[in-house]
């Protein structure tokens, strides 16, 4: 029973490990549309990933685009050059104009192709971001409406141009609600904090595969309490530091960079784990370099999804807040994993309190050394992946 408890835990962390390989180009990201009226003319500007959007993918809820039923559709059009997947834009414009995508107050806006960027150099492991730039001529009117089709998934819009301009989030299926075209419909900071943090969460669980493994790595350190709040702290504090300057712009380094260094840390973590099973006393400032690393990942995040004028400190701390509520359950998921390991060698008679004294540390590391080996492999593969492509 024992030994049946440490195979479904070392398997449910095998799963785990499994989905992070994925190919990134199938990773699903928000739209972001940069609203602005000027003379009674509004623009938008659009960062769309339209193979998407063109091989009908439903992106609702949607965390990998292989989940979906069309993922071979998608895959072939990935492979297309750019411009024959601009050809296939009028076709989406169609059904938004139908929708409408904009409105104000309660009249449709017709909104036609100013110019349409899909970049030709973008490797094919990586998705694409297309830029579309759309215009129209507004009616008379106060307030101005976006409204995103089903399916669409997750859609930032930013206005610009204006005094404490609108951004929010919304998602497949609704609608921005009203926005002053004069300005003043900005955020609270109360608002702003709380609508970061499931963004902040999101990058953690499930779209931060890379930052599971690596908490995961440190759990896997040992059975005690202590090393593992030295690891997080050190952590924590790290990445704190280089999302703000990296948010800022006072730090800017290449993704082409620090990704395949941040897959680094996840071999050299899940290494050490296999070699040694207490805290030495280098891994809380090798742990704090890492971070480091991983907090200019986070910037990178949320650089995509801009933040609001006016408001970057609550932004900037409602994102760091979910990204640290997304690490405490990882934490939270792999010790209900332990326990129920635990509770399986108690039903397999294990109840004396020696017994359990002896066999559970044996048992978490087998866990430890098992769960570290994947990780180690799946962040080998990370990083030749993320340095050859």
């Amino acid at each position: 029973m024992l030994n049946r408890s440490l195979f479904l835990l070392t398997k449910l962390m095998f799963v785990l490990a499994l989905s992070s390989l994925p190919a990134r180009a199938h990773e699903v990201l928000p739209t972001i549309a940069d609203l602005a009226v000027t003379d009674g003319a509004v623009e938008m500007q659009i960062e769309i990933n339209l193979e998407a959007f063109a091989a009908g993918i439903d992106l609702d809820g949607l965390e990998d685009i292989n989940e979906d039923a069309q993922s071979d559709d998608y895959d072939a059009l990935r492979a297309l050059p750019g411009d024959e997947i601009a050809a296939r834009a009028p076709a989406i414009l169609e059904r938004w104009n139908a929708l409408p995508l904009l409105s104000v107050d309660g009249a449709p806006v017709t909104l036609s192709t100013q110019s349409l960027t899909v970049p030709d150099d973008v490797p094919e492991s990586l998705p694409r971001g297309s830029v579309w730039i759309l215009s129209g001529v507004l009616p008379e009117g106060g307030a101005v409406t976006v409204n995103w089709p089903e399916g669409g998934g997750d859609l930032v819009v930013r206005q610009q141009g204006v005094a404490a301009p609108f951004t929010g989030f919304i998602s497949g299926g609704e609608d921005s609600g009203p926005i002053a075209i004069a300005g003043g419909d900005q955020q609270t900071g109360w608002g702003t904090f709380a609508a970061y943090i499931p963004v902040g969460f999101d990058h953690i669980l499930p779209q931060g595969l890379d930052h599971i493994l690596f908490v995961l790595g440190l759990f896997f350190l040992s059975t005690h309490l202590r090393p593992l709040i030295f690891q997080v702290t050190a952590f924590t504090l790290a990445h704190t530091v280089t999302l703000a300057l990296g948010a800022l712009g006072l730090v800017n380094i290449p993704g082409s960079i620090v990704e395949p260094l941040i897959a680094a840390s996840i071999v050299y973590v899940a290494v050490e784990n296999i070699f040694f099973h207490r805290l030495n006393t280098w891994r809380p400032a090798i742990i704090f370099g890492f971070g480091l690393l991983h907090g200019l990942g986070f910037a990178s995040v949320l650089g995509e999804f801009g933040l609001p004028a006016g408001q970057f400190v609550p932004a900037l701390i409602g994102f760091n807040v979910g990204v640290e509520v997304g690490q405490l359950t990882v934490i939270a998921i792999a010790f209900v994993l332990l326990w129920l390991a635990v509770a399986g060698a108690r039903r397999a008679g294990l109840e004396g309190p020696e017994e359990m004294v002896t066999e559970y540390p044996v048992m978490f590391r087998a866990v430890s050394v098992t769960g570290s080996l994947i990780i180690a492999l799946i962040g080998i593969y990370w990083v030749i992946e993320r340095t050859l492509l």
